[in-house]
């Protein structure tokens, strides 16, 4: 099952390595177990409300830093603000998939010499997803997903009550 989400999710170590270049060396792994600890959190508000306390701190520290982590707070905590568990979460919060997924394309595309006009690329790309998808798996947590078709898009949920009840 497919499951297609509309909002940007950002890599979470992405973002914490790139909080941690800013930093001095000996400031490096506290500032970095700090926001591991935040993004474990469970709760959304628990966890901006770290990073917010994080960044405070860091913008005395150093000013980049703290813009760094500025920039994707909100994009980082999407996850969290759906209320997706742990197992689902992790795996949200990586866009590994999709870079495998596209190297896939980029690989069966790149033996390509001439590209002819019309809808070519379009097939040539067609042709390397459906190559990515020979390898895809199940996603850990994948039991979540119906969870998160609702927290996507509730008017969904009201549409079939609605219908249920102008059956009965």
């Amino acid at each position: 099952m497919l499951v297609r989400v509309p909002l940007p999710i950002a890599e979470v170590w992405a973002e914490r390595r790139n909080v941690k270049e800013y930093l001095p060396e000996n400031c490096q792994e506290d500032y970095d177990r700090r926001m591991r600890n935040a993004y474990a959190m469970n709760n959304y508000t628990e966890a901006k409300e770290t990073l917010q306390k994080i960044f405070r701190q860091l913008e005395r520290i150093n000013p980049s830093a703290a813009r760094s982590l500025e920039e994707g707070l909100e994009e980082t905590l999407t996850v969290h603000r759906l209320g997706i568990g742990g197992v689902l979460r992790r795996k949200l919060a990586t866009t590994n998939p999709i870079e495998s997924c596209l190297s896939t394309v980029q690989r069966v595309a790149r033996n390509v010499k001439r590209w002819r006009e019309g809808d070519q690329p379009l097939r040539w790309t067609a042709t390397g997803l459906l190559e990515a998808e020979k390898k895809f798996q199940r996603i850990k947590g994948y039991q979540e997903t119906l969870l998160l078709k609702e927290r996507l898009n509730p008017s969904r949920i009201q549409q079939k009550e609605v219908r249920t009840v102008e059956v009965a």
